[in-house]
């Protein structure tokens, strides 16, 4: 094995670290030259060996958030503490417009979260919309807005940095979990968004109609009700190296918990007390499993100490800005 290099998947790849990111940059073959996969152009220079700009076909690694994006996150701040994770920031575009904000995993082909604003809803889902995939994912001309699915035969030119539909056709227990899901937004464009395959992880058929949809309409009651600003809500999971194989390869992570937090710093002071007590931040996890499967609420700082334990997010880990204190310190 050569220096720098090292075995992966049934790939040699060549590892790198630049702005406290791991990038892995792999090799493809398009036509009858070799190119560099899924990496950043500057990264590769600083290796000497670059490749030539027309052969890059990953998407550029976005070291930087999109301002555009900001308005999913509170203060317009990622959730600190995952830097040193080799993931993809994916500013979710339909239809011409930003629509939420999705950390990718393209190793796993999961959405580590997915951050986006509530919108009031009456909780309705919209169910004439194609299962999506993201073009800027596979090739770095690809269009940033999420488009339906091609024929089968194409799938194979961008399942390498996400998942497609054979991932769950034949998965028996599984289902396409949300983590933005559409009954917490109001737009019919918004809700549509919510159908890209990179907003979605495997979960247990029971867990996923069961405890997490109950909890999901429990947010949507309290938020509708109480929440008289902007909702902030993340979404996301962890995992234990389980995954959905297709063909005898690893194809998609299954995650061993969901888990999810909102802040809303501008809340009706007199609703009850059980409910006021959830404000301006709450968060709660289940497991994704058919049986000890209840989601547990909790304030964000007790969530956080657990995602410390099961996984491997950083020492400073934190949600939301600041804790989601409210502006000023009102």
């Amino acid at each position: 094995m050569r220096k720098g290099w090292k075995r992966s998947g049934g790939r040699e790849v060549l590892e790198a670290q630049q702005s406290r990111a791991w990038l892995i940059i792999g090799w493809k073959t398009v036509g009858n030259t070799r190119c560099f996969s899924g990496t950043a152009v500057d990264v590769v220079e600083s290796l000497g060996k670059t490749p030539h700009r027309h052969c890059l076909v990953g998407a550029e690694v976005q070291v930087k958030l999109l301002p555009e994006c900001k308005q999913f996150l509170y203060m317009g701040t990622l959730p600190r503490g995952l830097e040193d994770q080799p993931f993809k920031m994916i500013c979710q575009y339909y239809s011409g417009r930003p629509r939420f904000f999705t950390l990718y995993d393209t190793f796993s082909h999961i959405p580590v979260y997915s951050a986006y604003t509530f919108k009031r809803s009456d909780g309705t889902k919209k169910v004439d919309v194609p299962w999506m995939y993201e073009p800027q994912l596979a090739l770095s001309t690809g269009s940033r807005d999420m488009q339906p699915f091609p024929p089968e035969a194409m799938h194979k030119s961008f399942e390498d940095t996400q998942a497609v539909l054979d991932d769950y056709s034949d998965s028996i227990y599984y289902e396409r979990g949300q983590l933005n899901p559409d009954e917490h937004q109001a737009e019919p464009e918004d809700k549509a968004a919510t159908y890209t395959l990179t907003n979605v992880v495997p979960q247990i058929r029971e867990f996923n109609i069961g405890p997490w949809k109950e909890h999901e309409h429990t947010v949507r009651r309290r938020l509708n009700n109480y929440c008289r600003g902007t909702a902030y809500v993340v979404t996301g999971v962890t995992t234990a190296g389980h995954m959905i194989r297709r063909q005898n390869i690893n194809r998609v992570g299954i995650p061993r918990y969901l888990w999810s937090a909102y802040c809303c710093t501008n809340y009706d002071h007199n609703a009850p007390f059980d409910e006021r007590s959830k404000f301006p931040a709450f968060a709660s996890h289940g497991l994704n499993d058919r049986e000890d499967n209840k989601v547990q609420e909790m304030s964000v700082t007790q969530l956080e100490e657990f995602l410390k334990r099961v996984t491997y997010v950083g020492s400073t880990f934190q949600i939301f800005y600041d804790n989601c204190a409210l502006p000023n310190n009102v």
